[in-house]
């Protein structure tokens, strides 16, 4: 079993602390680039230090790296060449590209040549379409590509080469592209000053420079504030505001006489009472969300509210009050029962499964594969 570095275990912690306390379970994306990086692959080992470090059962972490194709579940090369088999790419020879590749390299889709150096794969859309057909290394592009041209580039990295993209920066092995998936900087020594945009990224450019287009008042140069920066001047704005509204009107103490000798309604003299406020045809009430919690936050919390944290700040929202009753120490005593005798998940096997029975069923198979044992094998199968 794989035992992480030092050096990877500070970087967990790292991005964990990216993330409020209450969410640090949204570390999970980069943590498992963070142990793609050190073994190539999110390994059984990987699976397990990212959930010891959040606190998630292996079953709950594995159902992530199986979903996003980006996570690799065996060893995979230096290099991940990707050719795009979709459909403006396919009309442009895509799928010429890849058979190519693949009759070249001698391996199929995900399979990793015999010199451990390049994996290939067919990606269903690299979202280059103006730019077909394409191909990536370790996800950075090479544009327009056709057969010879992707041999080159292939041959190239397995003679120990870095061929440059078309677009982006400098080649990097697939361990130290998921350095950077994790949100760390590429530290080498001028590795993001190689490549430049396309051409066909460029034409809006092209075409406003051409037609003299250009926004009202912008300025390239302008820095962008800081968070405390930006509530400092909203708050001396408000003050601003606040300072230059006229001061209301002295409301009169004596009732004013109408014509008829009544009393007119209490006011200022001469002025007529405020309207009631138009209704909106809502029935919900009006509450102000509270500013120190994100938009994203307080979705959630309508979704689901939870006693403890959710607020009322979105209409027609019912925050609980009342928790449920304690329960009684035989339930108490149930449940534990229930949970130790419930095992932790371990890879590909769901919470609680005994191996008992998959043990019962390879030995039964095996036994089966014998011409002389076959019927009581089947018979034994078909009693239990």
């Amino acid at each position: 079993m794989t035992t992480f570095t030092d050096e990877t275990r500070e970087r967990a912690r790292e991005i964990i602390a990216r993330y409020p306390a209450d969410r640090s379970r949204s570390a999970l994306l980069p943590l498992l680039h963070l142990v793609q990086a050190e073994e190539g692959y999110v390994s059984p080992a990987g699976v397990a230090f990212c959930a010891e470090v959040l606190g998630l059962n292996k079953a709950q972490v594995g159902a992530v790296a199986t979903f996003y194709t980006m996570y690799k579940r065996k060893p995979t090369g230096d290099f991940l060449v990707s050719v795009c088999t979709n459909t403006m790419c396919n009309v442009l020879g895509g799928q010429e590209v890849y058979d190519t590749l693949s009759e070249h390299l001698g391996v199929g889709h995900d399979e990793t040549t015999a010199d451990g150096t390049i994996t290939l794969e067919h990606a269903e859309c690299l979202a280059a379409c103006d730019y077909g057909p394409v191909m990536t290394v370790n996800y950075d592009f090479f544009d327009g590509v056709d057969p010879s041209t992707a041999v080159g580039v292939v041959d190239e990295l397995r003679a120990g080469g870095r061929p440059m993209p078309t677009r982006g920066a400098r080649l990097c092995t697939l361990k130290e592209m998921a350095v950077q998936l994790a949100g760390f900087a590429d530290e080498r020594d001028g590795a993001v000053a190689d490549g430049g945009p396309g051409e066909p990224t460029l034409r809006g450019l092209r075409l406003a420079q051409q037609h003299g287009v250009s926004v009202p008042g912008f300025d390239p140069n302008t820095p962008i504030r800081s968070k405390a920066e930006a509530d400092k001047a909203a708050a001396e704005a408000k003050a601003k505001a606040e300072a230059a509204k006229p001061a209301p009107a002295e409301a009169s103490a004596a009732p004013v006489k109408g014509g008829d000798g009544a009393s007119a309604p209490t006011g200022a003299a001469g002025v007529e009472p405020a309207k009631p406020a138009e209704a909106t045809g809502s029935t919900a009430p009006d509450v102000k969300a509270p500013d120190d919690k994100s938009p994203q936050v307080r979705t959630a919390e309508t979704r689901q509210p939870d006693a403890d944290t959710a607020v009322p700040d979105a209409p027609g929202t019912k925050v609980p009050t009342e928790t449920s009753p304690p329960a009684s120490p035989d339930a108490r005593e149930a449940e534990a029962a229930g949970a130790a005798a419930n095992a932790p998940a371990g890879d590909g096997k769901p919470a609680g499964d005994s191996t008992g029975a998959q043990e019962r069923n390879l030995n039964e198979a095996s036994a089966g594969a014998d011409g002389a044992n076959s019927a009581a094998a089947n018979e034994t199968g078909a009693q239990k």
